[in-house]
């Protein structure tokens, strides 16, 4: 079964051309115009990743994020806000509303596609990672041997990492980890960086697995 994605966009001709991309690559696709009609498309297609504009009328692209952020069904959803400003405060304030990706206007559509693609692939890993972990914990079973081991003495975190990790392994991207903890995205990545290198893990599906498994999460 294809992959979806839903394509926010109030310019039929952008919205078209995405659609027709992502259909050829293979991904079934649903469309809207604007905010308002993507939230309703959320709830009929529950998508497994959204692209959307961020200038759009009746409910913009920034609200239509907040929104699916609020909701616990469509917090992990992925996100890539495409826009046509490339200032500094716009690319703050879409990962601060909790985008993953910004991509700015004009781009290829091969770039998008290896976005969704790493998207995808991430999401996925993560969502496999939980759902094999709860199905241990209900069976009462251990969590199955860890691919990595644990470094020669305890893995020791700090308070601040500790906190990264915590809302890493609920989902959230480098922003909205940003946004709650009231740091830079740039600081956060700082701190994932430190957290692969401790755990000796390369991604940060390993990483959220890494940390179930040595129960460093609850």
């Amino acid at each position: 079964m294809p992959l979806s994605i839903l394509v926010v966009e109030d310019d039929e001709g952008t919205r078209l051309s995405l659609q027709d991309y992502l259909e050829l690559e293979g991904y079934s696709v649903a469309t809207a115009a604007d905010g308002w009609l993507a939230l309703q498309q959320v709830e009929v297609f529950q998508p497994q990743l959204i692209i959307t504009d961020i200038s759009m009328p009746r409910v913009d692209g920034y609200a239509f994020l907040k929104s699916l952020r609020q909701k616990p069904a469509w917090r992990l959803i992925p996100v890539v806000l495409l826009t046509g400003h490339a200032r500094t405060q716009d690319r703050v304030k879409g990962y601060q509303t909790g985008c993953d990706v910004y991509l700015e206007k004009p781009f290829e559509l091969e770039e998008l596609g290896a976005v969704v693609r790493n998207l995808l692939e991430r999401s996925q890993l993560i969502q496999s990672a939980l759902v094999q972990y709860s199905a241990s914990v209900r069976k009462g079973e251990a969590p199955p041997p860890p691919e990595m081991a644990l470094p020669d003495e305890d893995l020791s975190l700090t308070a601040r990492e500790q906190d990264v990790l915590d809302l890493l392994s609920g989902g959230l991207s480098n922003g909205q980890i940003a946004e709650r903890l009231y740091l830079s995205p740039r600081t956060v990545e700082k701190y994932v960086s430190s957290l692969l290198r401790k755990s000796n893990t390369s991604n940060r599906a390993e990483l959220v697995r890494f940390a179930m498994d040595h129960h460093l999460v609850n």
